[in-house]
């Protein structure tokens, strides 16, 4: 019963998400109703002492992410720079080759560092461009932002600095770059499947007469350039070089001048108390935040007209942006820390760790917690937590590396997370203006493709032996 009614609570969110609903409504309705039927005596304090702090928690450490990000993408959008870089890929790769283009976009930008909700914002005004210059329907954007953000670069390249690449080694003892032959191998997978994938939607709708469909009827639909002349495509991609660079600068040093801890006294009367911050905690978002100041200063300074003269309304449909794509995903991790709370999700853990093969027991085990709380890094660290020495005892036993175990872990956690309830999947279908009904399927295609991957990178491993 137990394990029904954790099933039921994600069924119906998954429901209610795709038929367009908020998440944010219907979250914690979920969530708590899971709670209800299990003990309704702590249905009020789950809320408050668990999904909601979970949720501000959530908030007080990436809102700024999501905001300084939707503000570059509008920026980039404003100034012109996008349809620049738009028009240089065209004559780059050619004008059928407007998904390639976009996947290949999102992957530098997110293996150099960048968020992937950051890319999300920043990459859209790019693709609704091109997408739009070649009449490519706008429903296919999603799909390929999620090949290029959410799937190889995130967690099958080694040395990816993507947070589900970093969080095995503090179980493992592994570093970024484990197992790189069957890391860069599921990775050339997922590129090459997903893209014959996308091509063939593309050429279906191509054979059916759909074409991008009309902007002023279509949501969200990036603004106009409306100036004289573009920026040369080198000054235009230059903010995005340098939110890469500056992501990385800052990553190293930040550490170095605060050191794991700094604390300050705050100059207000009858608080001495100091204020301690856990630098090692936030030094990763810092820099993130920092990179995309650099980012939007460089727009401005090098687009300083068109800029000023939308600066007002651009960043006000920003703003709006960011608050519901970062309200959406601290709902949805909220819902996800009451799942795990309850007593059904442990019997999901007990159940898939009786499958008997080590290397397939991770895997399976780490997307289906992915998948039940919606969250990539959420449910692996959940995984880990509970089952990484059970997992190594097992690999010891078999004789299988460590830096396999890293990799397969860090894949598989990159698989079934992407269902509809996803944090990163309802802020892409927000940033894009589009809805499950219209833009999921190809999202989730791309899903299947990935999750196919880690049983791929096994086969490999049990085949060859390479790590």
């Amino acid at each position: 019963m137990a394990f029904l009614i954790v099933l039921a609570a994600l069924v119906f969110l998954m429901w209610v998400a795709y038929r367009g609903h908020s998440v944010i409504l219907f979250a914690p309705i979920a969530a708590l109703g899971a709670v209800l039927l299990t003990d309704p005596s702590l249905v009020a304090p789950m809320f408050t002492g668990l999904f909601m702090d979970k949720m501000v928690g959530f908030l007080k450490l990436y809102f700024p992410v999501f905001l300084l990000g939707a503000v570059f993408g509008k920026l980039i959008e404003i100034s012109g720079f996008s349809k620049s870089i738009v028009a240089a890929t065209i004559s780059l790769v050619g004008a059928q080759r407007a998904m390639l283009a976009i996947v290949l976009v999102c992957a530098l930008l997110t293996y150099g560092g960048v968020s992937l909700f950051v890319a999300v914002f920043a990459v859209y005004p790019f693709a609704a461009e091109l997408f739009r210059q070649n009449d490519i329907p706008k429903r296919l954007i999603p799909g390929t932002i999620a090949l290029g953000a959410f799937t190889f670069t995130m967690d099958a390249l080694p040395g990816t600095p993507q947070i589900q690449n970093i969080i095995p080694t503090s179980f493992f003892g592994t570093d970024a770059w484990a197992a790189p032959w069957l890391g860069t191998l599921g990775g050339v997978f997922v590129l090459i499947v997903g893209l014959i994938y996308l091509e063939w939607r593309r050429r279906a709708a191509l054979k059916a007469g759909e074409g991008y469909g009309d902007p002023r009827t279509l949501a969200n639909e990036p603004i106009a350039f409306s100036g004289a002349a573009l920026a040369h495509p080198l000054v235009a991609i230059l903010p995005l070089v340098l939110v890469g660079a500056s992501n990385k600068l800052f990553t190293a040093l930040i550490p170095k001048l605060y050191g794991g801890s700094h604390e300050f006294i705050p100059a207000v009367v009858g608080k001495t108390a100091p204020v301690v911050q856990e630098v090692s905690k936030v030094a990763a978002i810092w820099a993130v935040e920092g990179a995309l100041l650099v980012g939007i200063a460089a727009v401005v300074a090098f687009a300083w007209k068109p800029v000023i003269a939308s600066f007002a309304e651009g960043t006000q449909s920003a703003i709006g942006g960011a608050l519901l794509a970062s309200m959406n995903t601290a709902s949805e991790y909220g819902f996800g820390a009451v799942i795990a709370a309850l007593p059904g999700f442990l019997v999901v853990a007990d159940a898939l760790s009786a499958i008997p093969n080590p290397l397939v027991n991770e895997a399976v085990t780490v997307t289906a917690l992915a998948g039940i709380t919606g969250s990539a890094s959420g449910g692996m660290s959940i995984a880990l937590a509970a089952m990484a020495d059970t997992f190594i005892a097992n690999a010891n036993a078999a004789g299988i590396p460590m830096e396999v175990l890293h990799r397969v872990a860090s894949m598989a956690s990159g698989g079934m997370d992407t269902l509809p309830h996803n944090g990163a999947v309802i802020t892409l279908l927000a940033v894009t203006g589009l809805t499950h009904r219209q833009a999921y399927k190809d999202i989730f295609a791309i899903t299947v493709v990935k999750t196919l991957a880690v049983f791929v990178v096994i086969g490999l491993f049990y085949a060859t032996g390479l790590v």
